[in-house]
């Protein structure tokens, strides 16, 4: 069973909590979805579909309509897992390409944005919209690389939840640079919590192991005293 420690970090982030407190609305619909016979992949190239129409949208500078399209959007992104663990077909090729098309369907956004402030020559919203795309990237990259070197990496201020939030009301409200300002800094800081939250685990995990091992001649055990962090 797993400790009190372990359920915090698995619920360190607001889309992991949220995925939590909104299960009783989502998992009804996904048990619905799943005996129609919908394949989870359907909803999440839907999705994807929909964010680059969405993006369309504003690059036109459409930027209600693409907005509420946008909107729309995100409920299917929660679906498509969902709809997968309903079936019981919960699979790590599913898994990866259900975050790679999320990781599509936000440049793609990004990308309708930056040409339509290109189309205009509004080099700061320009700036603020290629310095979002790469926050965004990084606070994605930052927890998958870590994840696979064994370390967790969910923490930070703004993750794609709290982007989405951030961007699609913006949108709506004819105000996309509001959310650029907000997003581009933000994510940016996000990826740093996550490095420096990587570095911390990894001072814990290796390099006090180490010191241990050398110091006192026997690998740490739980309950062993150990040398003073310094990190």
């Amino acid at each position: 069973m797993p400790d009190s420690a372990s359920k915090a970090s698995a619920l360190s982030s607001f889309t992991d909590w949220s995925r939590q407190a909104f299960r009783f609305i989502v998992d009804p619909i996904a048990r619905l979805l799943a005996r129609s016979g919908i394949h989870p992949n359907v909803l999440t190239f839907s999705g994807l579909a929909g964010n680059a129409i969405g993006a369309v949208l504003l690059a036109r500078g459409d930027f209600v309509w693409g907005g509420i399209l946008i909107l729309l959007m995100g409920p299917i992104d929660a679906l498509d897992g969902a709809t997968a663990r309903a079936r019981g077909k919960l699979s790590p090729w599913g898994a990866f390409v259900d975050s790679t098309t999320d990781r599509w369907s936000e440049s793609v956004i990004m990308l309708g944005l930056l040409i339509h402030y290109a189309n205009r020559a509004a080099t700061q919203e320009m700036v603020l919209v290629l310095l979002a795309i790469v926050g965004s990237l990084m606070v994605s990259y930052t927890r998958a690389r870590a994840e696979s070197l064994g370390f967790s990496a969910s923490v930070g201020v703004l993750t794609r939840l709290e982007r989405y939030l951030v961007l699609a009301p913006a949108l709506v409200f004819r105000h996309p640079e509001i959310a650029l300002w907000i997003i581009a800094p933000l994510a940016n800081i996000t990826a740093i919590q996550r490095t420096i939250h990587v570095r911390r685990q990894w001072y814990v995990r290796d390099v006090r192991r180490q010191w241990y091992v050398r110091d006192v001649g026997k690998p740490e055990t739980k309950g062993s005293k150990r040398p003073a962090d310094d990190c």
